[in-house]
């Protein structure tokens, strides 16, 4: 199964159908999981980011809970532990660490003088953003300030595609570009 939080949260079967995860609350709750697959998220911060105004119960909570898993089926694990939950993914199965993964390849590669290998990685590390990362969490601290370091790291990712467009002569197709982010 594969998770996408840059953008809509959004959940993936194998063979590539969606998952149908329900309403902003569910959709919520798993893009918290998410920023941190495998970490502990308190359950009190969970009511807090996904219901800023208060109206979400801890009874609401393991409704939600419970209706996710089912909607995940045997895709994905959210364990209570201790006074949370955990979602157990594959860090590489959410769509914000595989691009981390790859930007921090694709940096690597263009140090390393190697601009081709670069701006393929690059590239690929960019065509997974679908939106702003966690657009579901518009109010959640915790989401912004994790959307906040994904920005940059896009940004930064983006320029150092660039760079390897540049490095092996693409100039002419970086002009547009350029222009447009300036």
């Amino acid at each position: 199964m594969r998770f996408g939080i840059l953008g809509e949260t959004r959940a993936w079967h194998g063979d590539g159908r969606e998952v149908p995860l329900g309403g902003p609350a569910r959709r919520a709750l798993l893009a918290l999981l998410l920023v941190r697959p495998g970490v502990v998220v308190s359950s009190d911060r969970l009511l807090d980011e996904i219901d800023p105004a208060g109206a979400l119960s801890a009874h609401s909570l393991q409704s939600q809970v419970s209706r996710l898993r089912a909607a995940l089926g045997a895709g994905a694990a959210i364990e209570r532990a201790g006074a949370g939950y955990r979602i157990v993914v594959d860090p590489d199965d959410v769509d914000a660490a595989r691009f981390e993964r790859l930007a921090g390849a694709g940096r690597a590669a263009l140090a390393d003088g190697d601009a081709g290998r670069a701006a393929a990685l690059l590239r690929e590390a960019l065509e997974l953003w679908r939106g702003p990362a966690l657009a579901d969490l518009p109010e959640s601290g915790t989401a912004r300030a994790a959307a906040a370091r994904l920005e940059e790291r896009r940004l930064t990712a983006l320029e150092d595609r660039i760079e390897a467009g540049l490095r092996l002569g693409e100039h002419g197709a970086a002009v547009p570009e350029l222009r447009e982010l300036a």
